[in-house]
């Protein structure tokens, strides 16, 4: 019996081993034969290291806000009983805009003035008398404060009636009212809104390690999406006098002419002001860089026994504009570099690059991407 197990023990042995064995002899080589398969060329493209003169600038984004901007309203209560303004016209300063009803007013105006006029001629009788010694001092004061009491309450009248016009205090553009005919106005209520366009201001803050380059004074062009292709150029004509400790930046505010009227208040304006002159750079597209933590890298394309292959070299990168990026060290003009496809390479992977293909990434200065 115990010779019967050894036997069938020896057997399993030998028939696990021999399984196991030849799994082992198979994966050994299906590895050898992965590892030693040559790779098929990757298929990419890539760009020409180029130069070019770059000027320096200073890049901001702001708004465009108004020189005079305010919401008009009356300091008195009434009916309002004639609007003289259309919507968003043309108003000039001193114009009467809004008149409430003062009928009331000017009844009392005409009271007061009666009533003015009564103690002045009282005045003018007792000065004459009082030149003929006919009375004392004290009665001839007391009607010339009599008649200045009676001019005064004239003059509050007359402010009192001023205060039911709407009048415009300063050149603008009107929005659009808010109240009608006939509406019972409370004072404080708005009724229109009241914008000077030219000219407009500029405002946009830059890093406190930028103060050294602005100055009043300084020109600079603004870009805005209504207007994409055409560039309005204004001067720097205040700049805050201190930093925001929050944000570590600095306001500036420029001044632009508007005569047309294209730029409005609330507009979204890309600023960008020269700083010095032109500089020549090592250019390449975006897309061939990797960024990563430990260095930015590209895949350069060389020529090795008659076949392209990308190697992989750490490189320095500057400034971005648009879609390209400038390098300060790591790449000579005229070598060419991977700028699709990145993610398939490896050091020293073979590769063919595609010419002319419409997967090719965008490598423009200013690109104008098509808003689908």
């Amino acid at each position: 019996m115990l010779k019967r197990m050894i036997i069938m023990l020896v057997l399993v042995t030998v028939l696990f081993g021999g399984i196991f064995g030849f799994k082992a002899v198979g994966n050994y080589f299906m590895n050898q034969f992965f590892d030693n398969m040559p790779m098929p060329p990757a298929a990419i493209t890539a760009a020409t290291v180029s130069r070019d003169a770059w000027q320096p600038a200073v890049n901001a984004i702001g708004s465009f806000a108004a020189v005079n901007s305010t919401e008009l309203t009356t300091e008195a209560s009434g009916i309002i009983r004639s609007i003289r303004f259309e919507n968003g016209a043309l108003i000039k300063k001193g114009e009467l805009l809004v008149q409430l009803d003062d009928s009331v007013d000017q009844a009392e105006l005409a009271r007061l003035k009666a009533a003015e006029q009564l103690a002045k001629l009282e005045q003018s009788r007792l000065e004459r008398l009082f030149r003929d010694k006919g009375v004392s001092e004290l009665d001839l004061r007391r009607r010339e404060s009599e008649a200045a009491q009676a001019s005064a309450a004239v003059a509050s009248q007359q402010a009192r009636i001023a205060q039911k016009s709407l009048v415009a205090p300063f050149d603008g553009v009107a929005g659009i009212r808010q109240v009608s005919l006939g509406q019972l106005l409370t004072g404080g209520t708005p009724v229109v809104s009241l914008q000077s366009l030219d000219p407009i201001y500029l405002n946009f803050t830059l890093p406190e390690q930028q103060l050294a380059l602005i100055e009043v004074g300084k020109p600079l062009t603004v870009r805005v999406d209504a207007y994409a292709e055409q560039a309005f150029v204004g001067e720097i004509t205040a700049v805050a006098p201190g930093i925001r400790e929050s944000s570590r930046s600095i306001e500036v505010q420029a001044t632009f002419a508007n005569p047309e009227q294209l730029l409005r208040p609330g507009m979204f304006a890309r600023v960008s002001m020269t700083t010095g002159e032109p500089n020549t750079v090592t250019l390449i597209p975006q897309t061939a860089v990797q960024f990563n933590p430990y260095g930015n890298s590209v895949f350069v394309i060389t020529e090795q026994d008659g076949q392209q292959v990308a190697q992989q070299r750490f490189i320095r990168t500057g400034e971005a504009r648009g879609d390209l990026i400038a390098v300060t060290a790591g790449l000579e003009p005229g070598e060419q570099v991977a700028t699709s496809g990145l993610l398939k390479l490896r050091n020293g992977a073979a590769v063919n690059i595609v010419e002319n293909s419409s997967a090719a990434p965008s490598a423009e200065l200013n690109p104008t991407p098509a808003n689908q």
